[in-house]
Formats: structure tokens, sequence, C-alpha cells
């Protein structure tokens, strides 16, 4: 029988539950889309649709696995729309960060983020929930809807390649 997890079974659970993981969903949203402010608006959309659409899981344990996964998904359309609008738009170079977030981040850690955002989708996500949102393979594995051997051999070759953007700059 598939049934709403307890989390989220009563209106007054899915605050409770937004108030424990917010934190962390928006800093990997912002690994992945590059600002705070659509990180928030990332994370904000997906429990609008946790309230307004209460998902059906077999196991209450992967309601955040679920919920991690739909951030990814929304990051991953946020970042489709500006490569979209960046086809059709002026060539020239927005800022990725803000002014604030910016001064806060040293040389060397702007460096890695360029470098990160470099990568191609698969490696750079996997990348950001290992070193970022701190998952082991099996929970990157339930995100990205991929086997474990795969989280490992692309955690592999995406410190490979990682490595040589960070050599390619210096």
């Amino acid at each position: 029988m598939i049934r709403w997890p307890a989390a989220i079974a009563d209106r007054d659970a899915l605050p409770a539950f937004y108030r424990e993981h917010q934190t962390g969903l928006v800093r990997l949203a912002v690994m992945l889309v590059g600002d705070e402010a659509t990180a928030e608006d990332v994370v904000q959309d997906v429990f609008v649709r946790l309230h307004r659409e209460r998902p059906a899981l077999r196991d209450e344990g992967k309601l955040l696995a679920y919920t991690r996964a739909a951030v990814l998904n929304g990051c991953r359309s946020v970042l489709r729309r500006r490569k979209l609008a960046h086809r059709h738009a002026e060539r020239h170079l927005p800022p990725v960060w803000s002014a604030e977030a910016a001064a806060m981040l040293g040389e060397d850690h702007r460096e890695v983020m360029r470098a990160l955002h470099r990568l191609p989708r698969r490696k750079r996500e996997v990348l950001v929930l290992r070193y970022y949102a701190d998952l082991p393979d099996a929970e990157i594995a339930v995100v990205l809807r991929i086997r474990p051997s795969t989280v490992r051999s692309t955690m592999s070759r995406a410190l490979a390649a990682l490595e040589r953007e960070l050599e390619a700059t210096r």
C-alpha cells in the first residue's frame, strides 16, 4: 500500500520538516545554480508542491531523498532556462555570484566554484552531493537514480576533470 509519509501526513508536520531540512537543501541548490536567491526559490517551489501534492512513497525514510531529488530537478530546470536565455541574449557575462557572496568567498574557493560549474552536469551534481551535502554513495545513487557503482566511477572521473580544470586556470 502506498501512503503519504508521516513526516507530511498532517499539515502541521510539513512546516517542521521544512524547518529541519531547508538550510541544507538551499545549500545544495546554491552549489548547483550559483546564487542564493534562486536556490531559495527552487527549495520553496519544492515545498509548495509537497504541500499541494503529497508524494506517494512506500518508505517514509525516503522523503528526504525524494525532496533532494525534487530540488535537484528544480535546479536542472533553472539551468536549462538560463542556458536557453543565454543563447538568445546579448553576449556578455553576467556575474554568477552576488557581491555579498563574492566578498565572503576567498579567491581559491571562487576558483574551485568556477571550475566546478564548467564540469558536465552529472559530474558536478555528484561532487556537490558528496562534498557539499555530505551524502554517501547510496544516497547519491537514490537522488540521481543511478547505481552506487556509477556514483563511484563518476566521482573518480569528476575529481580528475576538476583537477584538470583547476590546473588549466593556473
